[in-house]
């Protein structure tokens, strides 16, 4: 089956101008044309999939577009492919572990609103709010009391 540029552009929720650049930068190097218009088949979409992928975890097109040379010189640089895979996965893991980090702070935030709306003041959570300089996350309270504060 074969694809306009326009209905590829809907599945990667990007511009169809977004794909024409990609191809005129060489991202996408086998992309046929019928009548000089770009068609994508149903083999692209191991491609798309994984561009959908870099682009995704904001991979530069610079480097997108070394991935797909070294993927045109064949078996030769399998390992420079596998390496820049495995770089790839690491900068994913420390952006998972800044989301948690942020996601901890947004649950505590959750928290503090939740608990202040209820006492109808911020008064009951405002002290356990840390007021050090210091940029770690701030932590639900495990046993917290309104009636302490």
């Amino acid at each position: 089956m074969t694809y306009s540029i326009g209905e590829v552009a809907k599945m990667l929720e990007v511009e169809p101008s977004t794909l024409r650049y990609y191809d005129k930068v060489g991202i996408f190097p086998n992309i046929k044309r019928i009548n000089g218009r770009r068609v994508f088949t149903d083999d692209d979409f191991k491609w798309l999939r994984v561009l959908k992928c870099m682009k995704k975890i904001n991979m530069p097109i610079k480097k997108i577009c070394e991935y797909v040379k070294l993927v045109q010189k064949g078996d030769d640089t399998l390992t420079q492919r596998y390496q820049m895979i495995l770089e790839q996965k690491e900068i994913i893991a420390n952006e998972i572990k800044e989301l948690e980090k942020c996601n901890k702070e947004f649950e505590f935030k959750e928290w503090y609103y939740k608990t202040a709306i209820e006492a109808g003041t911020e008064k009951v959570v405002e002290k356990v709010v840390s007021n050090h300089p210091t940029l770690d996350v701030d932590i639900v309270p495990e046993n917290f009391r309104k009636e302490e504060y």
